[in-house]
């Protein structure tokens, strides 16, 4: 039985997947069915900590694991303050080559460690395509964009709702303000 609000962020491949007590080989424990829906808790290496819908825990070799992607955006979901993913685009082109000059002096010695991060410091974009698909951060509104060519709607964002139905202060991460899909 599936917990209630369970939301998987992975599935146990076709095959299935050996589990374990703790990271450690000498404790198994019993296999994970295959198409298992799991949320994965915690990462340890290779190791990965997993939540099953029916609240069991263990742990696999994380590299197996196959990730469920979120769900765009209904069609009546809210709509965003972008209508055009070009000048997105470009601030995330802009910023990626800010980043990459950065790194590029780093590795040639020419910047410090303490000066990348004072350069790197406050950067932040987002960019995900997958077919005609896109997921856009829009670091000036605080939320991501889901675009399908055909339209942008807000995805996530960082701000909790105001009670105007508005976006109030930056209160609650977006789903991907740590690390992106």
């Amino acid at each position: 039985m599936t917990s209630p609000g369970f939301r998987p962020t992975h599935v146990v491949p076709q095959q299935g997947l050996p589990a374990w007590e703790a990271p450690d080989p000498a404790r198994p424990t019993v296999p994970l069915d295959a198409l298992l829906p799991v949320r994965l808790l915690e990462r340890r290496g290779d190791w990965g900590h997993v939540l099953c819908a029916n609240g069991w825990e263990a742990w696999v070799d994380g590299r197996c694991l196959v990730a469920v992607p979120q769900d765009p955006p209904a069609a009546d979901g809210p709509p965003t303050t972008v209508a055009d993913p070009r000048p997105l685009l470009a601030r995330a082109e802009e910023d990626l080559a800010r980043y990459r000059a950065a790194v590029e002096e780093l590795a040639a010695g020419s910047l410090d460690g303490e000066s990348f991060r004072r350069r790197t410091q406050g950067l932040r974009t987002g960019l995900v395509v997958d077919g005609e698909s896109v997921w856009l951060y829009d670091s000036a509104q605080g939320c991501w964009v889901y675009g399908d060519g055909t339209r942008l709607s807000t995805y996530a964002t960082d701000h909790a709702p105001d009670a105007t139905g508005g976006t109030g202060h930056a209160t609650t991460r977006a789903p991907f303000a740590d690390g992106g899909p």
